[in-house]
């Protein structure tokens, strides 16, 4: 396959801007051309529900310095966005009304917040975290709030919340499951970190569905008759992969709503590439279809695709890894499990909170999770990786390393 000449990448996030700043590392000199929805260059996500909501950052992390884009002659264009795709014609056409021409095509549009199909679903009061403006926005109000409700008690959810108790106010989080995470850690890691915030002053209303958000967005209306009001409420019931342009082209769109590419990130059409929160990957290590939406995947993703838009064909192998901070608790998760049927294994104290969880499979680590213990990220991380076959007491007993 020839080097193209010119490469459009469509999305500013972290995974389309790593695939830029790869592209020119890998010694690119075709154009670059990034159309960026957004006014602010190209930011890492976490720090919106970590360092900046909790008031001990400004700015987020910055996948590239300022002067990168000019100096590196990769073309962004914020402020605009692309509103259709034509694959015959090889053409994207954009917000004010150019055109663009492409050689190869990447599509890294990311997600957005889900929300909640009730009435009220819609009130202008009701609050979401996914750009740097919604956390800024959203700080400023746990600042001068009273009462925060939170919907949802993913990842987003439980940081928000951590967030806001620190700013002094009061949280009720609500979740029509059992327990915070429990979708991916199982029930009893969840119950760490409902343990956790209890300990914080959160209150939880868990096995609870909201019926309507009511007073502009500023209440909600639970299914049982209750009625909860605050100064905040956000909702962080995830995230939905934005595939509307792709979908509108005419691309594959996988049963999870991500975009299906090969192992190699390529879609179905020629020369059309689709990574981060929107692929949905065939992964070689699962077999089958992993559509993931953490920083490292839109990271890793990004960086790996720029080798076979200009001629390489090389599969994207690498192992889910997210982390999260909640008080004084931090941890590193690595892999994929199914908490449902995969055998989880504690080495340590979930008590004290400090372990690490491994979930089991024939006799291979699927994932691995470290809390509060920092000293085996590499053993796990080969665990993880190699397969090596080990017992559940191996797991708690032995040295890591050695396993690993």
């Amino acid at each position: 396959m020839s080097e193209p000449k010119r490469v459009v990448i469509v999305g500013s996030g972290l995974a389309g801007a790593s695939a830029a700043g790869a592209l020119r590392e890998r010694g690119y000199s075709g154009e670059i051309l990034m159309l960026a929805e957004q006014a602010h260059r190209p930011y890492e996500l976490p720090p919106l529900s970590k360092s900046i909501l909790l008031g001990d950052a400004e700015e987020p992390d910055w996948v590239h310095e300022e002067g990168f884009y000019a100096e590196h002659d990769i073309d962004l264009r914020l402020g605009v966005s692309a509103t259709r795709v034509e694959l015959g014609a090889r053409l994207v056409l954009d917000s004010v009304g150019d055109e663009h021409r492409y050689d190869r095509l990447l599509l890294a549009t990311g997600s957005e917040p889900r929300s909640l199909p009730v009435p009220g679903g819609d009130s202008p009061g009701l609050r979401t975290l996914r750009t740097l403006d919604d956390s800024l926005a959203l700080r400023s109000a746990f600042e001068g709030a009273e009462r925060v409700i939170i919907v949802g008690a993913g990842w987003i959810g439980t940081e928000a919340a951590a967030a806001a108790r620190k700013h002094g106010a009061e949280v009720t989080v609500i979740d029509q499951l059992g327990g915070p995470l429990v979708t991916v850690l199982g029930e009893a890691v969840s119950a760490v970190f409902h343990e956790l915030h209890n300990d914080h002053g959160v209150t939880f209303k868990l096995g609870a569905r909201v019926a309507e958000f009511i007073e502009d967005g500023k209440g909600v209306r639970l299914a049982d008759g209750t009625e909860l009001s605050a100064d905040v409420v956000l909702v962080a019931i995830g995230a939905a992969p934005r595939v509307g342009l792709a979908h509108a082209a005419g691309l594959e769109i996988a049963d999870d709503g991500g975009v299906c590419v090969d192992a190699g990130l390529r879609t179905a059409a020629p020369d059309v590439y689709a990574v981060g929160d929107i692929a949905a990957h065939f992964h070689p290590r699962y077999g089958r279809r992993v559509r993931v939406e953490h920083w490292q995947n839109a990271k890793g993703q990004g960086a790996h695709v720029a080798g076979n838009l200009i001629g390489e064909n090389e599969p994207y192998t690498a192992t889910p890894y997210f982390f999260s901070d909640q008080y004084d608790l931090g941890c590193e998760y690595r892999g994929l499990a199914d908490p449902d049927t995969d055998e989880l294994v504690i080495r340590g104290s979930l008590t004290a909170r400090e372990f690490i969880a491994f979930w089991l499979r024939d006799g291979q680590v699927t994932a691995a999770m470290n809390v509060n213990m920092w000293d085996d990220g590499d053993a796990l991380q080969s665990l993880v990786d190699s397969r090596t076959t080990v017992t559940a007491v191996q797991l708690r007993d032995a040295e890591l390393a050695s396993l690993a």
